[in-house]
Order: structure tokens, then C-alpha cells, then sequence
């Protein structure tokens, strides 16, 4: 069996105008001295990286391997969670989205997403450059407004919605298949591939893509009140980025799925810091070993009750905890042989 590699962390909910969070050099000598091994970078941010610059030229790239380096780091992906949302829009979203370009692209829906798709080409370009095999990302929606629809969906509506999804991404997954990368589809509430059942229509409609795959991350599927342990056995196949990241459901006579407009603390569904939820990270480690995953265990840290830095030096103890070193042998092969034919023939009554 192969084994995952960990600690990692993402860095996008730790970057800041504040050192050591406002460069990389800095953060890299941060997240070392926690005790991390390899960071996913955020794409968007150009405190930590110019996307610009690294799809263009793999002198940059070699210069940001070199950074982490430095520190004891490797990259474990990119990610263009912001930029891969920004790809497909309904425009019920665009206000709400428009932040996550740049201000020339505001208020004009189709330059946005034609700039969200060049910057998942240079996401594409630099993975490669930087020879990653996995890359985190969203896939953005149309469809989300009719989740839970009253009054019902048009016949042939979702059919529609994830054909046009494919559509926006086919051309990016073949550039990412070129780079010989894997796109991974962080499923999330919010996005048109958040479950299982979402992620197998847009597998459908991309003709069973091989590049099209799945960021696992067990907080969102506790928050839909999906079996994550199940998924694995389901889609490990497909599962090639994983967040390691907590929550909790907590339902009550006012507060449920859907959570009620409320503040996340008064939330059912929670994230939290590692080993402050419900999920039983020992069962998922154990179940992708299994599976022969051999990426990297990377920490989210999205948490509505502790202090960032404590969830970040904790994360880095709570992951190298629960990395399995896989055996390669079995426990009674004591009690084995060498096959001997005559000896089964024997034993079966042959």
C-alpha cells in the first residue's frame, strides 16, 4: 500500500499584511516551524504568488520550489478556488462574486469569466511547470439557486445546467490533461458539484473525463448530513486532493441543514478546528491508505470558535498523528507456507 504524505497546509485563510503571513518566504518559515511539510498555495493572492508570471515562466516556478525549499516545504497543489468559481455564474450570484476579480472585470459578467478562464489555463501551465499532479479548485454553479426548488425544476433543467457546465470546463480539463495534471473539484455547498450524485452528472457530461476529479473534504459532506466514509469506498478512484478539515452538525428545534440565516457559531453545521468536531478522522486515514491514496493530507483551517494560529499548531500534531505507515506484510503470515498443491488437494477432498 502506499501511504499519504502530511502535514500540509493551505495558506489562503492565513495570509495577512501582517508578518510572517505576507510573503512567502515568511510564511514558509512559519508553517516549518509548526512542524508542516508541504503548503497548497492560493492562486489569487499575490502576497504569496503571482499566477501571472508563474504560467508564463518556469524560471518563477523554479524560484517558488526554491523558496519552500528553503523551509523544508513542498507544494502539494495550486489552487483557484476563487477563479474556478468565476468560470460559471448564474446571475443571480454576479454581485456577490464580482470581488473575486480584479476591478476591471467587475460588472462585466462575460470578460470576468473569459479572465477566469485564462487564469485556470496559467493555473494549468504553472502546475505543471512546478511538476504538480493535483490542483485544487471549485467548479462554480448555475444551478445552485434551484437546490431545494419550490416551485419544481423544468423538465430537463439540471440536464441543461451541468451540459453548459461541461462545456465552460472541457477546454480546461484538456489543458490540464496536457500539463498532465488532475483537476480536483472541491465539493462543496454552493458549487453544482457538491455530492456524489452532482459529481457523477458532470462526469457524464465531460464524457468521464480523466483529469475531472475530487478535492475530499469530509467537513462539507458532515455539514449535508452525507456519509463520508462511504464516499470513499464510492469514489476513491477519483479522489486525488484531500482537506483535512473538522466540523460538527448539532441540530435543534430551531436550526438545521440549511441553517437559518444564522452567524456560524449559531450554526447546526460548524467548522471547526481539528479534533474540536464529530468527524472520525482516524476511519477516513485508514480508508485512503487503504485505497492506496498517496497525496497529501492538507489542513484547512476554518474554524468559528478558535484562534487561527492555535488551529494551524495544533493541525500540524493532529495530521502527523493519524499518517499510517502501511504494512507490507500481512499479520499471520507466520502461520503461512510455501503453496503446495498436493497438500490443498488433500485438504479440499480432491
Amino acid at each position: 500500500m502506499k501511504a499519504i504524505k502530511g502535514p500540509a497546509i493551505f495558506l489562503a485563510q492565513f495570509a495577512d499584511d501582517v508578518a510572517p503571513f505576507n510573503s512567502l518566504p515568511a510564511i514558509c518559515q512559519w508553517v516549518s516551524s509548526l512542524g508542516y511539510k508541504a503548503i497548497q498555495i492560493p492562486t489569487w493572492d499575490k502576497r504569496l504568488f503571482d499566477l501571472e508570471l508563474a504560467g508564463e515562466s518556469k524560471t518563477y516556478c523554479d524560484e517558488i520550489k526554491g523558496i519552500a525549499a528553503e523551509h523544508g516545504l513542498a507544494i502539494s497543489e495550486l489552487s483557484t478556488h476563487l477563479q474556478g468559481q468565476l468560470v460559471a455564474v448564474n446571475p443571480a450570484y454576479d454581485a456577490m462574486f464580482d470581488n473575486f476579480a480584479p476591478p476591471e472585470f467587475r460588472n462585466n459578467p462575460k470578460q470576468r469569466q473569459i479572465w477566469a478562464t485564462e487564469q485556470m489555463r496559467l493555473a494549468a501551465q504553472a502546475s505543471g511547470y512546478l511538476g504538480l499532479k493535483s490542483h485544487a479548485t471549485f467548479s462554480g454553479a448555475y444551478l445552485w439557486h434551484t437546490v431545494y426548488p419550490w416551485p419544481q425544476r423544468p423538465q430537463g433543467l439540471v440536464e441543461q445546467g451541468f451540459e453548459a457546465l461541461a462545456e465552460r470546463w472541457l477546454p480546461i480539463l484538456n489543458q490540464f490533461d496536457q500539463a498532465g495534471v488532475d483537476v480536483c473539484y472541491e465539493l462543496h455547498p454552493g458549487e453544482d458539484l457538491h455530492d456524489g450524485l452532482t459529481f457523477e452528472r458532470f462526469l457524464e457530461a465531460t464524457n468521464n473525463h480523466p483529469r475531472a476529479n475530487i478535492l475530499y473534504d469530509p467537513s462539507h459532506f458532515v455539514l449535508q448530513q452525507l456519509d463520508y466514509l462511504a464516499f470513499i469506498d464510492i469514489y476513491h478512484e477519483r479522489i486525488k486532493a484531500f482537506h483535512v478539515k473538522d466540523a460538527e452538525f448539532n441540530p435543534s428545534g430551531k436550526c438545521g441543514v440549511y441553517g437559518g440565516y444564522a452567524d456560524w457559531t449559531d450554526r447546526a453545521g460548524r467548522f471547526r478546528s481539528l479534533g474540536d468536531g464529530q468527524i472520525d478522522f482516524k476511519q477516513i486515514f485508514s480508508k485512503l491508505t487503504q485505497y492506496g491514496f498517496d497525496g497529501w493530507a492538507v489542513l484547512e483551517w476554518e474554524c468559528c470558535i478558535k484562534n487561527p494560529v492555535d488551529g494551524a499548531t495544533e493541525g500540524a500534531k493532529f495530521i502527523a498523528d493519524h499518517l499510517i505507515n502501511p504494512t507490507e506484510k500481512a499479520f499471520d503470515d507466520f502461520a503461512g507456507g510455501e503453496p503446495d498443491i498436493e497438500l490443498n488437494n488433500r485438504i479440499l477432498g480432491l
